[in-house]
């Protein structure tokens, strides 16, 4: 990186933090895919784990009824 000769002005900030945003879109652009997918898993597991508890309370608090001839 050169390092300028002089006082760093307005123009030279400027300069910089477009270069740096610039890097920061492009690392966010090539990390959208990894992140859809990893929120389209959290979702599948969380209605996974919500549909098996929901089983397991029914299954717990489901009444038997026993009907005997006599």
């Amino acid at each position: 990186m050169a390092v300028p000769e002089g006082k760093i002005t307005r123009e030279h900030i400027e300069a910089k933090l477009h270069e740096i945003k610039g890097e920061v879109d492009a690392t966010g652009e090539q990390a959208k895919p990894y992140a859809l997918g990893a929120a389209i898993v959290g979702i599948i597991a969380l209605a996974g784990l919500a549909y098996v508890l929901g089983r397991r309370k029914g299954r717990k608090k489901t009444t038997v009824v026993e009907v005997r001839r006599v």
